[in-house]
């Protein structure tokens, strides 16, 4: 007769649940609460003092929805969203595969790549907007130096690129030490099976490298995704502001300055809800398509 498998046994009933504790309490403080009140205030209107409560139903999202100015955002954040995943995935595989083929000295060239992503997205925008600053920037005056007047406080396009170069690069540390560790778990064997039968690095790459870290890769666009439509608020903030104009007000800085600087709530709140579900019917889109090209 086997033997049963031995299974772990909680000697009290209520463990469980006090280890748990912690953590939902936090979920729900942080995360349902104030998503329930977004909610919530999508459908009123409010004065900005707060004084006086209207319940509006669902006319501040046909209110928000109908604004030109919130398209615009969305069509920005669309591209200012798909250059950051793009830029910081390609690098942080890049960088991936370079330290995979390091024999001595990987930990330090490791221990330096990983240093920017413990570096808050404010802070990276900061550091970013000193090194492209027009006047003063150590990159602006190598750009002005090949011919190109950069300059992102009067022009869109120079205000863009550098919120992408500088959400990228606070992105990149994270997505090398998933693609390191996905790199290293592809079993030797196989690499130098392929070699002995001619295959070159490009084609190894290509057809044995890439499908073997696509789950890895699927997390990560997954995460980035996350992490290009709402962690790049402090970055935009530290550098642009969101303007010159509107030229990088994304949908999540337009739901704060309009709610905190404008000081109507109830846009601001449908503006949110809206933002969340586009958020999770992309998500489950990608778990929907995306995934069935994974090779587990």
């Amino acid at each position: 007769m086997a033997r049963r498998s031995e299974e772990p046994v909680f000697p009290n009933r209520l463990l469980p649940y006090l280890l748990l504790a912690p953590q939902l309490a936090i979920t729900v403080i942080f995360f349902l609460w104030p998503a329930a009140k977004a909610v919530q205030q999508s459908v009123l209107r409010e004065d900005p003092f707060g004084l006086k409560t209207q319940f509006v139903g669902l006319a501040n999202f046909h209110r928000v929805l109908s604004d030109p100015h919130y398209l615009d955002a969305a069509i920005l954040t669309v591209w200012l969203s798909m250059a950051t995943i793009v830029l910081a995935l390609l690098f942080g595989l890049l960088l991936a595969a370079a330290v995979d083929g390091v024999l001595k000295g990987s930990g330090i060239y490791e221990t330096v790549l990983l240093v920017p992503y413990a570096v808050a997205p404010a802070i990276a925008g900061v550091l970013w907007f000193f090194l492209m600053n027009p006047s003063i920037g150590t990159l602006s005056g190598a750009i002005k130096a090949l011919g190109y007047p950069w300059n992102h406080q009067i022009r869109g396009g120079d205000a863009l690129a550098l919120v992408v170069a500088a959400s990228a690069w606070k992105q990149i540390p994270y997505n090398f030490l998933f693609f390191v560790a996905a790199l290293r778990s592809i079993p030797k064997s196989l690499i130098e099976g392929a070699a002995i039968d001619g295959a070159g690095p490009w084609s190894r790459f290509i057809h044995i490298t890439l499908p073997l870290i696509s789950p890895t890769t699927f997390f990560l666009v997954v995460v980035n995704l996350i992490y290009a439509i709402f962690d790049t608020f402090g970055t935009i903030h530290a550098t642009t502001a969101g303007g010159p104009g509107q030229s990088t007000t994304t949908l999540i800085y337009k739901v704060y300055n309009d709610g905190f600087v404008g000081l109507d709530l109830g846009g601001s709140s449908a503006q949110s809800v809206v933002l969340m579900a586009v958020v999770i019917v992309l998500t489950l889109l990608q778990f929907r398509y995306v995934e069935k090209k994974v090779t587990y």
